[in-house]
């Protein structure tokens, strides 16, 4: 090979070996400090690209799952209501059943009637303030024009996103006089007698009080009147009236009883799909992870290996260089 001052051969190739090692080291030091082997299309087109659409389905799995604990809650805190509302019903069942003790007796009467309108007040405003950001399940009208307000509700039904896929499920309200799951079938179906069929208060709907307001209190009852006499639909029949009366109140017992039911299985339903959507977004995740992550013992490795090639190219284009120099001895 002979000595040329104006082609270095060796030179350049230390140079392309040089380059080749340095474009490869500094694609290793990016898979290194991003722990990816593929972070853009350049790196794998096909990858990059399933990984994308995989990483929006977890995003989107995570507005799911983000729903069903806003649903859960809902449920959840509607459930306590109706839990509240069945042992305040409770206590106006023994308030009735003690009608029977004071029959005839028309202050005893009066008090009585005046503790069950206690009692009264106490299962509508639970009812109205059984609102979870905005969803009311148990308030009959929640638009009432005469108060002026929403009472803080803006609907009486619950829908969320059950599914990756768009699939919604509605809960729907529990206080209408008709339709499945209402209180209003579920009550009638227990044997008692319908309230309003248009209602403003679950009091109203239970057939334990007429004429009630949404956003206020039931003044009165159907069983005793503030001045002792029983209600029209229990006049007329005695001691009889009482037994009746008991029967009013089981049914509307046994209709939130219904309630309580209905939201224990749509809790269930909630509960498995927040599992499963756990679950999906964990395998969405690692289904990314093997298409983009990368091996870093590998990576570790592989790091260790170029920068010795570079230590090695950088000494061998410094010999190539050397070479002129060595040319110029010979002419001294």
């Amino acid at each position: 090979m002979s000595l040329s001052i104006n082609n270095n051969a060796s030179s350049k190739v230390a140079i392309e070996t040089l380059n080749a090692v340095q474009t490869d080291l500094s694609s290793t030091q990016n898979v290194v400090s991003t722990g990816l082997k593929v972070s853009t299309a350049a790196d794998n087109a096909a990858a990059f690209g399933i990984a994308q659409q995989m990483q929006g389905n977890v995003s989107g799995q995570s507005a799911v799952n983000d729903g069903l604990s806003f649903a859960a809650q809902t449920v959840s805190s509607t459930a306590s209501a109706a839990n509240q509302i069945i042992s305040v019903l409770q206590q106006v069942q023994q308030a009735v059943t003690s009608l029977g003790n004071s029959f005839g007796v028309d202050a005893s009467e009066s008090q009585i009637g005046t503790q069950i309108n206690g009692y009264l007040a106490q299962i509508d405003t639970i009812a109205r303030n059984a609102t979870f950001n905005g969803v009311n399940l148990l308030a009959p009208d929640y638009n009432n024009a005469a108060v002026g307000t929403k009472l803080g509700i803006s609907t009486s039904k619950l829908s969320y996103v059950a599914g990756l896929q768009g699939d919604v499920t509605t809960v729907t309200g529990f206080a209408a006089s008709s339709g499945n799951g209402s209180i209003g079938k579920y009550l009638t179906s227990s044997g008692g007698s319908l309230g309003a069929s248009s209602t403003s208060t679950l009091t109203d709907l239970l057939g334990l009080s007429t004429g009630g307001v949404a956003g206020k209190n039931p003044t009165a009852n159907v069983f005793v009147t503030t001045d002792g006499a029983f209600g029209s639909s229990y006049v007329g029949s005695g001691v009889a009236s009482v037994a009746k009366m008991i029967k009013q109140v089981q049914a509307a017992i046994k209709a939130m009883t219904y309630v309580t039911s209905d939201l224990g299985s749509n809790t269930n339903v909630i509960k498995s799909m927040s599992t499963y959507g756990s679950t999906i977004s964990d395998n969405l995740t690692n289904g990314i992870g093997a298409l983009t992550d990368a091996d870093m013992a590998a990576a570790s490795a592989k790091l260790t290996s170029l920068q010795t090639k570079q230590q090695l190219a950088i000494k061998s284009l410094t010999i190539a260089n050397s070479q002129s120099q060595n040319i110029l001895s010979m002419f001294q």
